[in-house]
C-alpha cells in the first residue's frame, strides 16, 4: 500500500472537534505566522482562490466591512491563499483590508485543511483552491467549517452562524 495515494486528501474535510492542523506562513508583512500564535482566541480561517480578482476582492472586503461584528465576537480573521506575500501585501493596501493575509505557495496547508483539491470549475473538474472557512476555536478545536462556498453573502452567513451559536 503505497503512500502516494491523493484522493483521500482531497477528500479532507474538517469537522467539528477535529484539532486544527498547524501551520507556519508568510504574511502580506513578510513575518511568520503560526496557527498557534491565536491560542486563547478563536480564529476564523478563509481560503481563497487568488487575491485581486473579482470573487476573492468581494469576500475579502465583506470580512473588512464587519469586523467589527467578528471583534465582537472575539474572533480574529485570517485569509490564506497560494499567492506571493507581496502580492498579498499589495491586495490588503488597495482594498484597506484590516485583517492578516497568509501566502501558501506549497498549497500544504489549503490541502491540510480540506481547501484544496478536486472541484468543479465552468462545468470541468479541476485541481484547484475551493473557497472554504474554518472557524477554530481557542484550544484550537474545529468549531465550524463551510465548503465550497460563494463569495457574495457568505459572511453574512458565516455571522449568522456565529451569533445563533452564542
Amino acid at each position: 500500500m503505497a503512500d502516494n495515494d491523493t484522493s483521500a486528501q482531497q477528500n479532507i474535510r474538517l469537522e467539528p472537534g477535529d484539532a486544527a492542523p498547524d501551520f507556519t506562513l508568510t504574511a502580506d508583512d513578510g513575518s511568520e505566522v503560526s496557527l498557534s500564535d491565536y491560542r486563547g482566541r478563536r480564529v476564523l480561517v478563509y481560503f481563497y482562490p487568488r487575491a485581486n480578482t473579482p470573487g476573492c476582492t468581494t469576500q475579502a472586503c465583506d470580512f473588512r466591512d464587519e469586523s467589527a461584528q467578528f471583534n465582537d465576537a472575539g474572533v480574529d480573521v485570517v485569509g490564506i491563499s497560494p499567492d506571493k506575500p507581496e502580492k498579498l501585501a499589495k491586495f490588503r493596501d488597495d482594498h484597506g483590508l484590516d485583517f492578516t493575509l497568509l501566502s501558501d505557495p506549497s498549497k500544504e496547508t489549503l490541502a491540510a485543511w480540506g481547501a484544496f483539491g478536486e472541484k468543479k470549475n465552468y462545468g470541468k473538474v479541476v485541481q484547484g483552491v475551493i473557497r472554504s472557512t474554518v472557524l477554530v476555536d481557542a484550544d484550537g478545536k474545529v468549531e465550524n467549517a463551510w465548503y465550497n462556498v460563494r463569495a457574495k453573502g457568505h459572511v453574512g452567513r458565516v455571522l449568522r452562524d456565529l451569533n445563533s451559536g452564542d
